[in-house]
């Protein structure tokens, strides 16, 4: 795009004044001469000056003709008289020198200006940069990160676990590498992909990736960078990385955290407004409808709360593209890891399959985080290699939080919380379909647990059944009924599970209905949330009576749920004592040991679930 230059007037006017200055100049000294005073005095006596003009250091005048140079005026400086008169007698040339002050003058008018402005600059950059405002003439510029191949090198080898998100994003790569091949049917590649997903499933490493693979210019910068004190300077911001992507195209332009300046206009009225924010968003509108797609500029955008962006800005022609990046299923984190533990020493018998299906609902940070804390694991234990152990213990530190050896319990309560967790471990071995227990422990970690289960799932699950549904519950009271059968009472330490397992009754009768009584109508209050965002709650549109019903239904549910589990380790009363026995001894028993100890264990068969799906 070209600049076009604009001419000011003032312009003219300087560039004139200079160049009569230079005229004036060039004129006096072709036709000036100056001479010494004492030639000045020989001139005078001999008769040849025909008029002076005297000042305060020098004088000038005119011969009654020109010299032999061509030159008929001339100048000199002034000598005292006295020092005149007595020079004469020696025969000399003598002259006075003019000492130049106009510098020592100038310097002691703009030294004490120029030391006061900067110091004012320098105190004021000091609050900016505190502040976060950076200084005045940067204010309206991008603050975006250019990154070109040589500095990305990010390619989709180095992204796991999102193949569908790549494949998407493989024919943006195709674009930019050969934009003539997509002209011959008429399409046009989209003008905005907006990568959506939880928090840390790599939404980020997806774009740079695509710049690394394009090879192109990688204009990145986040949206709150967008928005600052100073009203239009988002909205010139806007332009400026706009135009610096224009110049430079092929070019791919990447706005992380788009939440945080596309925020729905006018969403929340009771919060008040952001003019700021709104005039950047508008500008980033123009923008999108501005450029052309075909001169190889493409928008990227990443955001995990896509519920509340504004709807102008996800209208076609704008983002066309929503790709969707998901927390990976078990074949993706097995994937995921792989990439993450080429840098690390493997034990051979670690199998990364079951490392991630020890790992489910992990994201891909969650992963990269959990490798590096195993091999801190194995580091601190003075290990040559990684083993399953030090996985273990790192998903523990993750999921459960620190080891709190320190954090004492009396012997009653250590004896309690032991049949708490075997009451889950037995449950949970009881029930068909129900995720394996990997790992028992009695050692308190975190803020407040004294106890963990491990489970591991067998595969990624999407769809459950009524049954599996009170199943899991059934294995989030087996420690409460664990605890009633043993000790005849109830403790606090339930209280987790509690919420828990309220919370999938619940969801049960009110948004899955599966309550005989109420019917096949959902009553969920919440809105839909989107990856995970809850929503505000809207008005309640149920009938007291309705609300009462519900509360009716889940209490049956937990009730009977709870007996149902309270009669499974009444059954197997044996079991539990010495599970619970061998896990106060040992404070911590695995899948091996759990197995050797519970091969007497009455399972329930696979059609044994309660009432009817």
């Amino acid at each position: 795009m070209e600049k076009k230059t604009q001419f000011n007037a003032w312009y003219f006017l300087v560039a004139a004044l200079l160049l009569l200055t230079f005229q004036s100049w060039w004129s006096e000294t072709r036709t000036t001469a100056p001479i010494p005073y004492s030639e000045f005095e020989k001139d005078l006596e001999q008769g040849l000056i025909e008029d002076i003009v005297i000042r305060d250091q020098y004088i000038t005048g005119t011969y009654k003709q020109p010299r032999e140079n061509g030159k008929k005026q001339f100048v000199t400086n002034r000598v005292p008289a006295d020092l005149a008169e007595r020079l004469k007698k020696y025969d000399v040339r003598y002259t006075a020198a003019v000492e130049s002050t106009w510098l020592r003058d100038l310097l002691s008018w703009v030294l004490p200006v120029l030391l006061f402005f900067g110091l004012w600059m320098f105190l004021f950059r000091r609050i900016a940069d505190k502040q976060g405002l950076g200084g005045f003439m940067s204010v309206g510029q991008s603050k975006a990160k250019v990154y070109v191949e040589q500095d990305t090198k990010t390619t989709f080898a180095d992204v796991a676990g999102v193949d569908e998100a790549k494949a998407e994003l493989q024919e943006i790569v195709d674009f930019l590498k050969h934009p003539e091949e997509y002209g011959k049917l008429g399409a046009r590649v989209p003008k905005g992909v907006l990568l959506v997903g939880p928090p840390g499933t790599g939404k980020t490493l997806l774009a740079r990736a695509v710049a690394g693979e394009a090879g192109v210019p990688f204009y990145s910068i986040s949206g709150s960078e967008f928005v600052e004190m100073f009203v239009g300077v988002g909205a010139a911001r806007v332009r400026d990385l706009f135009e610096q992507a224009r110049s430079h195209a092929p070019a791919i332009i990447f706005i992380d955290e788009l939440d945080a300046l596309g925020r729905a206009r006018g969403a929340f009225p009771g919060v008040g407004g952001h003019d700021e924010r709104e005039q950047t968003l508008n500008q980033l509108l123009s923008e999108l409808d501005g450029f052309d797609s075909s001169q190889g500029l493409i928008l990227l955008s990443a955001t995990n709360r896509p519920e509340i962006l504004d709807p102008a800005l996800l209208r076609a022609g704008r983002f066309d593209r929503q790709v969707l990046v998901d927390r990976p299923d078990k074949t993706g984190r097995t994937q995921i890891l792989r990439v993450h533990v080429k840098n690390v020493t493997l034990a051979d018998s670690v199998d990364l399959e079951q490392v991630a299906a020890l790992t489910t609902g992990f994201s891909g940070a969650d992963l990269a985080n959990l490798v590096n804390e195993a091999a801190l694991v194995a580091t601190r234990r003075g290990a040559d290699a990684v083993d399953l152990d030090d996985f273990t213990a790192a998903i523990e530190r993750i999921v459960a939080g620190l080891e709190k050896r320190n954090r004492l319990l009396n012997p009653q309560e250590r004896k309690i919380v032991a049949y708490h967790e075997m009451g889950h471990a037995l449950v949970s071995m009881m029930l068909p379909g129900v995720d394996v227990v990997h790992k028992v422990s009695i050692i308190p970690r975190g803020i407040g647990a004294l106890g963990y289960t491990i489970q591991r799932p067998t595969e990624d699950r999407y769809l459950m059944t009524r049954t599996e549904l009170e199943n899991k519950i059934a294995v989030l009271l087996g420690g409460r009924a664990a605890e009633h059968l043993v000790f005849d009472h109830l403790s606090t330490g339930a209280a987790d599970d509690l919420a828990k397992a309220t919370d999938i009754a619940r969801n049960m009768i009110t948004r899955y209905g599966m309550d005989e009584q109420l019917g096949h109508v959902t009553y969920d209050e919440s809105k839909p949330t989107y990856l995970g965002v809850a929503a505000p709650l809207p008005e309640r549109k149920v009938s007291e009576a309705t609300m009462e019903a519900i509360d009716r239904g889940v209490r049956e549910i937990i009730a009977r749920v709870f007996q149902r589990a309270h009669d499974m380790l009444a059954d197997n009363r044996e079991v539990l004592d010495r599970c619970a026995g061998e896990l106060l001894a040992r404070e911590t028993l695995d899948a091996d040991a759990l197995r050797r100890l519970t091969e007497e264990l009455r399972r329930e068969p696979e059609a044994a679930a309660g009432p009817d799906d």
